[in-house]
């Protein structure tokens, strides 16, 4: 008997020295004490979550670029981006005293030449019966059913559509309008009417090849002018909605009044951009008697721009 005590004892011995000791408990009342690690985690500020800042806009700008259609014609295409506005300017002879008082006449000055990033030349004399003519409110010329139409309206937007087509938008404040013959572009193609060139205005000793204009508008909303010195209704078509141009319509034609100047920073000087054109740069600085759009960028760019 003792020696089976014995025996049972040394194995409780065993077993006592085999098994993990066990923590001692913390008197009652005593709170629990948590490790260091987790409490410098619940202490530790919280990390906000990362946002993406939102892209800053485009600068105002003019893109001009080159291209050759397929009968040869080398048509200039300059695009107009970012948060850029329109003016219509009353040439001092045409529309003349027909547009009513205005501010926007024949010169470009004060204010807005501190903002010019470009001009460029209006649609056909209103002589011509290719369409109306609307400026800052005053009618010189009745607005027509479907013409294509350039549309700005009061704080200086512009688009291009086709007059009674969806444009003027209900309720849109449409503060000046330049009309100009049927479209030329329209859904991104060129029209059937733009291969007839004869449908496009009596040209200088009636040449199917001479100077021409247009402007178009792309699907993001911006405006390109198209010209050339020496080419169809078709090349600037073609060129227009090679560039993406949604609609277009046809602007003046003849050397003595297709004009583009344009300037890389808003209020700087000037360069022809059309080349081979007939007026020099600062032809809408001196005055013109014909009307012009200029391109201006916004006044805090323009302050901007006069410091670079």
């Amino acid at each position: 008997m003792r020696r089976t005590t014995a025996v049972l004892a040394g194995l409780l011995a065993v077993a006592a020295c085999s098994s993990p000791a066990a923590a001692p408990r913390p008197p009652a009342g005593t709170p629990a004490r948590t490790p260091a690690s987790a409490r410098a985690a619940a202490t530790a500020p919280a990390r906000p979550h990362a946002t993406r800042q939102p892209a800053p806009p485009p600068p105002p700008r003019v893109t001009v670029t080159r291209t050759r259609t397929a009968d040869g014609s080398a048509v200039t295409v300059a695009t107009f981006s970012g948060p850029v506005t329109y003016v219509l300017h009353d040439g001092s002879e045409d529309p003349g005293l027909a547009a009513g008082r205005v501010k926007a006449g024949p010169v470009v000055r004060g204010a807005e030449r501190g903002r010019l990033l470009a001009a460029f030349n209006g649609g056909f004399k209103l002589s011509a019966g290719a369409g109306g003519y609307l400026q800052e409110g005053h009618v010189a010329s009745p607005l027509r059913p479907g013409l294509a139409s350039l549309v700005i309206d009061r704080s200086g937007r512009a688009r291009i559509g086709v007059w009674g087509h969806g444009v003027p938008a209900p309720g849109e404040a449409v503060y000046s309008v330049r009309q100009n013959l049927p479209p030329l572009v329209l859904n991104g193609r060129p029209t059937a009417a733009a291969a007839d060139w004869g449908l496009w205005g009596a040209t200088l000793g009636g040449g199917e090849y001479v100077a021409r204009s247009a402007l178009g508008q792309d699907a993001a909303g911006r405006l390109l002018y198209a010209a050339s010195m020496s080419a169809t209704p078709a090349d600037l078509a073609v060129a227009l909605a090679r560039s993406g141009a949604r609609i277009a319509m046809e602007l003046d034609i003849n050397p003595e009044w297709v004009q583009l100047d344009v300037a890389s920073r808003p209020g700087g000087p000037l360069r022809a951009a059309v080349r081979g054109q007939n007026r020099p740069a600062d032809q809408f600085l001196l005055g013109w008697a014909r009307d012009f759009v200029t391109v201006l960028a916004p006044p805090a760019a323009a302050g901007a721009g006069a410091g670079a």
